[in-house]
């Protein structure tokens, strides 16, 4: 008798316990387009105020983050908060209105916004270029790994630097030099500034083109008009340039005509060989600046892992936008709904599906949603500055960003594909969504140096941006490709970035089923993706 209860307490326990596929389909269908929509919805109105960070938007979008990680079951993950502070410095620029160029024989003027954007770092009340040297400096590119150095035998200590946007690879028509098409974080802005500011630049003047930016002068003029945020700097950003400014392209073509240059130096600074040129004319203009120290937080959630707690999967969505600004045809709210409240909602339908296991995953999974990502990527540096797990033990972290709502695609397209072995789950899972991976097919816009994930890349830890995009199942490549054209040239970074009645998001609710997969797939395994060998932080892991 004791061996038939003993027989029947086992058959109890096996028929009580789901099959793993039973478990992660389970799991799987508390990922709802219903769900989707509702968060989308109330993430993007007018109720968070734009959520701008260190506003009253702020407090209402962070506590609702804090109230559904809460509602999902995760756990505070910050010393027992849900949330991360972060020190900011909101500075605001005042630049001259012109912009003076010298010469021997005459002088020429740009004006502020048409011709040149500029902005500082600096917490310094007042800056000045007076008379200062400009050196044209072709992609302003030190990298010794593809033999490049643009500041090589040239002295800019104290002087202006005049740089073309992008890397050299864009231009010189050669795909395997540099990564032909494909930004590198060389090409990004960020950069261009960063190593002037090294060099010993006072000034660093980064010439905009369309293609090799990825968006047109509307965007650099605009951002040039409101205060603009960094994480707060011990020494106020002393160590970088006095003055980072954008020349337009028109104005860069005067610029060279003065100093008696022809159009063709575009093309031969993406040569090997090129040397940087003293322009013999200099540059002069002032700049007042006010800034206060404020606060803002991260948000993140937790699920610990069963058996290596220690060892975490990262998944990432910014909560920021621009809050309340300019009124545009009666409307001052920056709702951010697809930048980002898809991705939010995303996010929020992951974490739920993770909680819905009833076998735990064996390693952690975090839920991150960072300040300050339309700044610069703060909330995430500030992150991975300060860790809440050991970088060497983060698997990996998977991101996600404007997400469209244009329905179902077929395709899942990879920002930067090729960088690490993350993109080889992608290929292994799409099928079972009937989908493929396709490589961001703009590659030289850099979008991979323009989300969260990319401070996790620089800090070593392989990062995972991706999402149907290109490839509409209802309507096809050109219809999709259009769409992400005419939303980007109408809604990005405008008022007009609104939740619709008429949105179809259950292209989004299919791309957070199939990243739950790869997350749970990594979550169970015990080995650690690697950077491919051609990545540039390879070396960093």
């Amino acid at each position: 008798m004791k061996q038939f209860l003993t027989f029947l307490f086992f058959i109890f326990l096996f028929s009580a316990c789901k099959s793993p596929i039973a478990d992660l389909n389970q799991a799987l269908s508390t990922i709802t387009i219903e769900d989707v929509e509702r968060q989308s919805k109330i993430l993007g109105s007018d109720a968070f105020m734009g959520r701008k960070p260190c506003t009253e938007g702020e407090k209402i979008t962070i506590n609702y983050l804090e109230a559904e990680f809460k509602r999902i079951g995760l756990e505070p993950a910050a010393n027992g908060s849900y949330f991360q502070e972060v020190s900011l410095m909101e500075i605001t620029n005042t630049p001259d209105e012109k912009l003076q160029i010298s010469g021997k024989d005459k002088s020429i003027e740009f004006d502020l916004l048409t011709d040149f954007a500029a902005f500082s770092m600096r917490a310094e009340a007042e800056l000045e270029l007076n008379k200062s040297e400009i050196v044209f400096v072709g992609y302003g590119i030190v990298a010794p790994e593809y033999n490049w150095n643009d500041y090589e035998n040239v002295d800019v200590k104290g002087k202006t630097v005049v740089v073309l946007v992008n890397d050299p690879g864009l231009v010189n028509g050669n795909p395997e030099f540099f990564k032909g098409n494909a930004m590198t974080y060389y090409g990004r802005w960020t950069y261009k500034y960063e190593e002037a500011a090294r060099q010993g630049a006072a000034a660093c003047f980064i010439i905009h083109e369309d293609k090799g930016a990825g968006y047109g002068w509307g965007v650099v003029s605009n951002g040039n008009e409101a205060p603009r945020l960094f994480l707060a700097d011990k020494n106020g950003y002393s160590d970088r340039c006095a003055i980072q400014a954008w020349l337009s392209q028109d104005a860069a073509k005067k610029l060279f005509a003065e100093a008696g240059l022809n159009s063709e130096i575009w093309k031969d600074a993406a040569n090997p060989g090129f040397k940087a040129i003293p322009l013999n004319l200099s540059a002069s203009m002032k700049m007042k600046n006010s800034w206060r120290i404020d606060k803002s937080n991260n948000v993140l959630g937790l699920l610990k892992g069963s058996s290596r707690a220690d060892e975490v999967i990262i998944y990432s969505a910014h909560w920021d936008h621009f809050g309340i600004g300019r009124k545009v045809d009666g409307d001052s709210i920056y709702n951010g709904a697809v930048d980002n409240g898809t991705s939010l909602a995303w996010m929020l339908e992951i974490a739920e599906a993770f909680v819905a296991l009833e076998q735990k995953p064996e390693r952690s999974i975090l839920f991150f949603a960072p300040t300050g990502e339309e700044s610069g990527l703060i909330g995430a540096t500030h992150y991975v500055q300060n860790p809440l797990f050991d970088l060497k033990k983060t698997v990996a972290n998977i991101n996600n960003d404007m997400m469209l709502p244009y329905g179902r695609m077929k395709d899942v397209m990879i920002t930067g594909f090729g960088q690490s072995e993350l993109d080889n789950y992608v290929s292994e899972i799409a099928p079972k969504y009937d989908r493929y991976v396709l490589p961001d097919p703009n590659p030289h816009t850099g979008m991979y140096f323009r989300a969260d994930h990319f401070a996790f890349a620089k800090a070593g830890v392989p990062a995972l941006f991706a999402r149907g995009n290109c490839d509409s199942r209802e309507h096809g490549k050109e219809w999709a490709l259009k769409k992400e054209a005419d939303w980007l040239a109408n809604n990005y970074h405008k008022v007009t970035d609104e939740y619709e009645t008429w949105w179809d998001l259950s292209g989004v609710t299919e791309d957070a089923k199939l990243f739950f997969e790869i997350g749970y797939k990594l979550s169970m395994e015990s080995t650690f993706p690697e950077w491919n060998a051609n990545s540039e932080f390879k070396h960093l892991r």
